[in-house]
């Protein structure tokens, strides 16, 4: 089943392109069929490229996804622009009535800033709050991940004497979780952060589980017991050059940064990037959809508590 978005959302073009399986809303809504209603909130600055990074993924799969489109209201994007967000996204104050399948929200570029200094930190966890008696799963991701931590369980994040920014290996530490079903033993997803959390500090919660973890970038995946909270650190919806990108635009701005490790061939900065973490990126966001979302939700939304 594809991925139910709004009618002229620009993503569309992009996908269909790829010969991803979208559908425009005006035609799902003529399919006898119980979509999952996903939230999205974008904390991205280009928040056009981060919709069709998570979109990309959660196509992957057969069920029927409906996806409403989130920014804050107390901060506004500089880099998105206005007609888009007026277009195609609401804030919190109008689903804050409603119930969702899965919520994820996105990282931000705000890692080195102290959590409560965030301009949207107060409504944030106003909505992670909300999350807990309105959603089956949230997917949290980088700095989300960092900052649902930290305000569900105290796990403070840590500054890192240089940028985690390239492609890791990571390990599975238990095959029988079903985040991890069918992932190898060893696999490979992109970072790109300034910070970290540790693994002793997930370790010392009861309520956590640590499920993935890398020798080179440390803490990737944890979850909450229930299944109710995911917490990824890496990206692993990154395109083939989100992270070239970001390593260009650095140096443009002057700033001290090595290229990303192990991201381009031989360490050619020419040469074009393999990309060797989109079918682990595909699984992960599917058996989330399936394991914590749609096996786990109510068929009636309003019974989510």
């Amino acid at each position: 089943m594809p991925v139910n978005i709004p009618d002229k959302l620009p993503a569309y073009e992009v996908l269909t392109s790829e010969k991803i399986f979208v559908m425009r809303h005006s035609r799902a809504v003529r399919q006898d069929i119980r979509p999952l209603h996903i939230g999205l909130l974008n904390l991205m600055p280009l928040k056009m490229e981060t919709e069709v990074h998570i979109l990309r993924l959660l196509s992957n799969t057969p069920l029927q996804v409906e996806i409403d489109l989130l920014h804050t209201a107390s901060y506004q994007s500089r880099h998105t622009p206005e007609s888009h967000l007026t277009d195609f996204y609401t804030t919190f104050e109008a689903i804050r009535e409603k119930n969702y399948d899965g919520f994820i929200i996105t990282g931000a570029p705000v890692e080195q800033m102290e959590f409560e200094d965030v301009a949207y930190w107060k409504e944030l966890t106003e909505i992670i709050d909300w999350t807990k008696s309105h959603v089956t799963s949230t997917l949290y991701i980088c700095w989300a991940a960092q900052a649902g931590l930290y305000y569900n369980y105290k796990v403070p994040k840590y500054p890192l004497d240089r940028k985690m920014f390239g492609i890791f290996q990571h390990s599975v530490l238990d095959p029988t979780v079903a985040l991890v079903r069918g992932f190898d033993d060893l696999f490979l997803a992109p970072h790109s952060r300034h910070t970290e959390i540790r693994r002793d500090d997930i370790l010392a919660r009861p309520e956590l589980l640590l499920v993935s973890e890398s020798d080179e970038a440390g803490v990737f995946m944890a979850m909450n017991r229930s299944g109710r909270e995911i917490f990824v650190t890496g990206h692993v919806e990154y395109e083939p050059l989100t992270l070239k990108e970001e390593y260009m635009r650095d140096k443009k701005r002057g700033l001290i940064i090595e290229p990303p490790e192990d991201y381009f061939p031989s360490g050619d900065e020419s040469r074009h990037p393999v990309v060797r973490w989109r079918s682990h990126a595909n699984l992960l966001f599917s058996n989330w959809l399936n394991y914590y979302v749609y096996q786990m939700t109510p068929y009636r939304l309003e019974e989510i508590h």
